[in-house]
Protein backbone atom coordinates (compact mmCIF):
# COMPACT_ATOMS: atom_id res chain seq x y z
CA UNK A 1 0.00 0.00 0.00
CA UNK A 2 1.40 3.41 -0.99
CA UNK A 3 1.88 5.84 1.90
CA UNK A 4 -0.04 9.10 1.74
CA UNK A 5 2.02 12.28 1.94
CA UNK A 6 1.29 15.74 3.33
CA UNK A 7 3.47 18.85 3.17
CA UNK A 8 3.47 21.79 5.62
CA UNK A 9 5.02 25.16 4.77
CA UNK A 10 5.04 28.07 7.26
CA UNK A 11 5.17 31.45 5.47
CA UNK A 12 5.64 35.14 6.13
CA UNK A 13 5.68 37.59 3.21
CA UNK A 14 6.63 34.79 0.83
CA UNK A 15 5.09 36.31 -2.27
CA UNK A 16 8.28 36.11 -4.31
CA UNK A 17 8.93 32.48 -3.39
CA UNK A 18 5.78 30.52 -2.61
CA UNK A 19 4.44 30.15 -6.17
CA UNK A 20 7.65 28.58 -7.45
CA UNK A 21 7.85 26.27 -4.44
CA UNK A 22 4.27 25.06 -4.88
CA UNK A 23 4.84 24.50 -8.60
CA UNK A 24 7.92 22.44 -7.80
CA UNK A 25 6.12 20.30 -5.21
CA UNK A 26 3.20 19.68 -7.55
CA UNK A 27 5.60 18.59 -10.32
CA UNK A 28 7.39 15.93 -8.29
CA UNK A 29 7.59 12.28 -9.28
CA UNK A 30 5.65 11.64 -6.07
CA UNK A 31 2.99 14.35 -5.68
CA UNK A 32 1.76 15.02 -2.13
CA UNK A 33 -1.89 14.41 -1.40
CA UNK A 34 -2.14 17.74 0.41
CA UNK A 35 -0.07 20.87 0.96
CA UNK A 36 -0.89 23.07 3.93
CA UNK A 37 0.51 26.60 3.97
CA UNK A 38 0.44 28.25 7.41
CA UNK A 39 0.76 31.98 6.91
CA UNK A 40 1.61 34.44 9.69
CA UNK A 41 -0.61 37.27 8.40
CA UNK A 42 1.58 38.26 5.47
CA UNK A 43 1.35 41.82 4.16
CA UNK A 44 2.19 40.91 0.56
CA UNK A 45 0.49 38.67 -2.01
CA UNK A 46 1.31 35.37 -0.25
CA UNK A 47 -2.27 34.50 0.68
CA UNK A 48 -3.67 35.36 -2.75
CA UNK A 49 -1.02 33.25 -4.48
CA UNK A 50 -1.68 30.26 -2.22
CA UNK A 51 -5.44 30.65 -2.70
CA UNK A 52 -4.96 30.38 -6.46
CA UNK A 53 -3.78 26.77 -5.93
CA UNK A 54 -6.89 25.76 -3.96
CA UNK A 55 -8.11 23.34 -6.62
CA UNK A 56 -4.78 21.49 -6.66
CA UNK A 57 -4.69 20.12 -3.12
CA UNK A 58 -3.24 23.27 -1.52
CA UNK A 59 -4.93 24.81 1.53
CA UNK A 60 -4.22 27.92 3.60
CA UNK A 61 -4.30 28.46 7.35
CA UNK A 62 -3.81 32.06 8.49
CA UNK A 63 -2.60 32.80 12.02
CA UNK A 64 -1.72 36.00 13.84
CA UNK A 65 1.94 36.86 13.48
CA UNK A 66 2.32 37.13 17.25
CA UNK A 67 1.01 33.57 17.62
CA UNK A 68 3.77 31.98 15.53
CA UNK A 69 6.00 29.56 17.41
CA UNK A 70 8.43 27.21 15.65
CA UNK A 71 7.23 24.17 17.57
CA UNK A 72 3.60 24.92 18.42
CA UNK A 73 2.69 26.26 14.97
CA UNK A 74 4.16 23.24 13.23
CA UNK A 75 2.38 20.91 15.63
CA UNK A 76 -0.93 22.64 14.93
CA UNK A 77 -0.30 22.22 11.22
CA UNK A 78 0.70 18.57 11.62
CA UNK A 79 -2.57 17.86 13.40
CA UNK A 80 -4.48 19.33 10.47
CA UNK A 81 -2.82 16.98 8.00
CA UNK A 82 -3.66 13.33 7.40
CA UNK A 83 -0.66 11.86 5.58
CA UNK A 84 1.16 8.75 6.73
CA UNK A 85 4.24 10.90 6.22
CA UNK A 86 4.17 14.65 6.85
CA UNK A 87 6.92 16.74 5.26
CA UNK A 88 8.02 20.15 6.49
CA UNK A 89 9.66 22.82 4.36
CA UNK A 90 10.43 26.52 4.63
CA UNK A 91 9.34 29.08 2.08
CA UNK A 92 12.90 29.75 0.92
CA UNK A 93 13.90 26.13 0.30
CA UNK A 94 13.87 25.07 -3.35
CA UNK A 95 13.82 21.34 -4.25
CA UNK A 96 16.88 20.43 -6.33
CA UNK A 97 15.00 18.29 -8.85
CA UNK A 98 11.68 16.55 -9.27
CA UNK A 99 12.62 13.45 -7.22
CA UNK A 100 12.94 15.34 -3.93
CA UNK A 101 9.83 13.93 -2.23
CA UNK A 102 10.43 10.44 -3.58
CA UNK A 103 13.98 10.37 -2.21
CA UNK A 104 13.14 12.02 1.13
CA UNK A 105 10.42 9.52 1.95
CA UNK A 106 12.23 6.43 0.62
CA UNK A 107 14.04 5.68 3.93
CA UNK A 108 10.69 5.74 5.78
CA UNK A 109 9.31 3.12 3.40
CA UNK A 110 12.44 0.97 3.47
CA UNK A 111 13.02 0.89 7.24
CA UNK A 112 10.11 0.90 9.69
CA UNK A 113 12.36 1.91 12.58
CA UNK A 114 13.11 5.28 10.94
CA UNK A 115 10.75 7.98 12.19
CA UNK A 116 12.36 11.14 10.80
CA UNK A 117 14.37 11.92 7.67
CA UNK A 118 16.16 15.16 6.85
CA UNK A 119 17.43 16.13 3.43
CA UNK A 120 20.54 17.90 2.21
CA UNK A 121 20.79 21.70 2.06
CA UNK A 122 22.84 23.02 -0.84
CA UNK A 123 24.00 26.64 -0.96
CA UNK A 124 22.12 29.01 -3.22
CA UNK A 125 24.04 30.72 -6.05
CA UNK A 126 24.42 33.93 -4.05
CA UNK A 127 25.91 32.21 -0.98
CA UNK A 128 29.29 33.62 0.03
CA UNK A 129 32.21 31.24 0.04
CA UNK A 130 32.39 30.47 3.75
CA UNK A 131 28.65 29.75 3.80
CA UNK A 132 29.15 27.28 0.94
CA UNK A 133 31.80 25.49 2.98
CA UNK A 134 29.66 25.48 6.12
CA UNK A 135 26.85 23.84 4.14
CA UNK A 136 29.24 21.26 2.70
CA UNK A 137 30.48 20.39 6.20
CA UNK A 138 27.02 20.14 7.77
CA UNK A 139 25.39 18.37 4.83
CA UNK A 140 27.84 15.80 3.41
CA UNK A 141 27.34 13.30 0.60
CA UNK A 142 27.04 10.29 2.90
CA UNK A 143 23.64 9.14 4.23
CA UNK A 144 23.27 8.10 7.85
CA UNK A 145 20.81 6.39 10.18
CA UNK A 146 21.23 7.15 13.88
CA UNK A 147 19.86 5.81 17.15
CA UNK A 148 20.69 5.97 20.85
CA UNK A 149 23.58 3.55 20.37
CA UNK A 150 25.31 6.12 18.13
CA UNK A 151 25.65 8.82 20.82
CA UNK A 152 29.28 7.95 21.64
CA UNK A 153 30.40 8.36 18.02
CA UNK A 154 28.04 11.03 16.67
CA UNK A 155 27.60 13.20 19.78
CA UNK A 156 25.24 16.12 19.13
CA UNK A 157 25.01 15.04 15.48
CA UNK A 158 22.95 12.06 16.66
CA UNK A 159 20.03 14.48 16.84
CA UNK A 160 20.78 16.21 13.56
CA UNK A 161 17.52 17.21 11.87
CA UNK A 162 16.17 20.24 10.03
CA UNK A 163 12.59 21.17 9.26
CA UNK A 164 13.85 23.14 6.28
CA UNK A 165 13.43 19.78 4.53
CA UNK A 166 12.18 16.91 6.67
CA UNK A 167 9.70 14.02 6.71
CA UNK A 168 8.04 12.47 9.78
CA UNK A 169 6.28 9.15 10.19
CA UNK A 170 2.87 10.03 11.63
CA UNK A 171 2.58 7.10 14.03
CA UNK A 172 5.98 7.76 15.62
CA UNK A 173 5.35 11.51 15.83
CA UNK A 174 2.07 10.96 17.65
CA UNK A 175 3.62 8.36 19.93
CA UNK A 176 6.18 10.93 21.11
CA UNK A 177 3.71 13.75 21.66
CA UNK A 178 4.67 16.01 18.77
CA UNK A 179 6.66 19.23 18.70
CA UNK A 180 7.22 21.09 21.93
CA UNK A 181 6.30 24.83 21.96
CA UNK A 182 9.86 26.09 21.48
CA UNK A 183 11.20 29.15 19.64
CA UNK A 184 13.96 27.27 17.85
CA UNK A 185 15.33 23.77 17.19
CA UNK A 186 11.97 22.02 17.41
CA UNK A 187 13.40 19.53 14.91
CA UNK A 188 16.42 18.62 17.05
CA UNK A 189 14.25 18.20 20.14
CA UNK A 190 11.81 16.00 18.24
CA UNK A 191 14.71 13.90 16.96
CA UNK A 192 15.93 13.44 20.54
CA UNK A 193 12.48 12.39 21.70
CA UNK A 194 12.10 9.93 18.85
CA UNK A 195 15.52 8.40 19.55
CA UNK A 196 14.77 8.18 23.28
CA UNK A 197 11.61 6.23 22.38
CA UNK A 198 13.65 3.71 20.38
CA UNK A 199 13.18 5.10 16.86
CA UNK A 200 15.85 6.03 14.31
CA UNK A 201 16.61 9.35 12.63
CA UNK A 202 18.02 9.46 9.10
CA UNK A 203 19.84 11.88 6.81
CA UNK A 204 19.33 11.38 3.07
CA UNK A 205 21.62 13.55 0.90
CA UNK A 206 20.01 12.53 -2.38
CA UNK A 207 16.92 14.49 -1.25
CA UNK A 208 18.32 18.00 -1.65
CA UNK A 209 17.06 21.56 -1.54
CA UNK A 210 18.77 24.86 -2.22
CA UNK A 211 18.75 26.82 1.01
CA UNK A 212 21.29 29.22 2.54
CA UNK A 213 21.54 32.64 4.17
CA UNK A 214 24.23 35.32 4.18
CA UNK A 215 23.63 36.43 7.76
CA UNK A 216 25.23 39.51 9.28
CA UNK A 217 27.14 39.06 12.55
CA UNK A 218 24.20 40.69 14.35
CA UNK A 219 21.72 38.24 12.84
CA UNK A 220 24.03 35.34 13.63
CA UNK A 221 24.33 36.54 17.24
CA UNK A 222 20.56 36.72 17.70
CA UNK A 223 20.01 33.32 16.12
CA UNK A 224 22.63 31.64 18.29
CA UNK A 225 21.41 33.38 21.43
CA UNK A 226 18.13 31.52 20.89
CA UNK A 227 20.02 28.29 20.22
CA UNK A 228 22.13 28.71 23.35
CA UNK A 229 19.04 29.17 25.50
CA UNK A 230 17.44 26.13 23.89
CA UNK A 231 20.48 23.92 24.48
CA UNK A 232 20.69 24.92 28.13
CA UNK A 233 16.98 24.46 28.84
CA UNK A 234 16.75 21.09 27.07
CA UNK A 235 20.15 19.65 28.02
CA UNK A 236 18.48 16.73 29.77
CA UNK A 237 16.45 15.66 26.76
CA UNK A 238 19.55 16.02 24.59
CA UNK A 239 21.17 13.42 26.84
CA UNK A 240 23.97 15.69 28.00
CA UNK A 241 25.87 15.76 24.70
CA UNK A 242 27.78 18.92 23.79
CA UNK A 243 27.95 20.78 20.49
CA UNK A 244 31.42 22.20 21.21
CA UNK A 245 33.42 19.41 19.59
CA UNK A 246 31.41 19.45 16.39
CA UNK A 247 31.59 23.23 16.26
CA UNK A 248 35.34 23.12 16.63
CA UNK A 249 35.67 20.66 13.76
CA UNK A 250 33.56 22.90 11.53
CA UNK A 251 35.68 25.96 12.30
CA UNK A 252 38.92 24.12 11.58
CA UNK A 253 37.67 22.58 8.34
CA UNK A 254 36.21 25.79 6.89
CA UNK A 255 39.13 27.96 8.00
CA UNK A 256 41.69 25.58 6.52
CA UNK A 257 39.90 25.48 3.17
CA UNK A 258 39.54 29.27 2.98
CA UNK A 259 43.26 29.70 3.68
CA UNK A 260 44.17 27.05 1.10
CA UNK A 261 42.13 29.01 -1.44
CA UNK A 262 43.74 32.29 -0.42
CA UNK A 263 40.34 33.77 0.51
CA UNK A 264 41.66 36.06 3.23
CA UNK A 265 38.64 38.35 3.14
CA UNK A 266 36.28 35.41 3.50
CA UNK A 267 38.45 33.99 6.29
CA UNK A 268 38.17 37.26 8.24
CA UNK A 269 34.42 37.39 7.62
CA UNK A 270 34.12 33.79 8.81
CA UNK A 271 36.01 34.66 11.98
CA UNK A 272 33.50 37.41 12.73
CA UNK A 273 30.67 34.98 11.97
CA UNK A 274 32.11 32.41 14.38
CA UNK A 275 32.61 35.05 17.08
CA UNK A 276 28.96 36.08 16.73
CA UNK A 277 27.85 32.45 16.98
CA UNK A 278 29.98 31.80 20.05
CA UNK A 279 28.98 35.00 21.83
CA UNK A 280 25.30 34.50 21.05
CA UNK A 281 25.40 30.93 22.31
CA UNK A 282 27.15 32.00 25.52
CA UNK A 283 24.68 34.82 26.19
CA UNK A 284 21.73 32.52 25.52
CA UNK A 285 23.01 29.92 27.93
CA UNK A 286 23.60 32.60 30.55
CA UNK A 287 20.02 33.82 30.21
CA UNK A 288 18.70 30.29 30.69
CA UNK A 289 20.86 29.63 33.74
CA UNK A 290 19.89 32.95 35.32
CA UNK A 291 16.19 32.25 34.75
CA UNK A 292 16.54 28.78 36.26
CA UNK A 293 18.24 30.12 39.40
CA UNK A 294 15.63 32.83 39.85
CA UNK A 295 12.88 30.22 39.73
CA UNK A 296 14.41 27.63 42.03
Amino acid sequence: MTASISVVIPTLNAGREIGGLLDSLLSQTVVPGEILVVDSSSEDATQDIVASYAGRGVSLDVIERTDFNHGATRHRAFMRTVGDYTLFMTQDAVPAGDCYIERLTAPLGANKTIALVSGRQLPKPDARRFEQLVRAFNYPDEPSVRGAEDLPSYGIKTFFASDVCSAYRRTAYMECGGFAPVNTNEDMLMAARLIAAGHKVAYEPSAAVYHSHNLTPGQQFRRNREVGTFLAVHAGELMGVSEIGEGGRLVKAVSAQLLREGRIGEFVAFCFDCAARLLGNSVGRGVAIKFEKENE
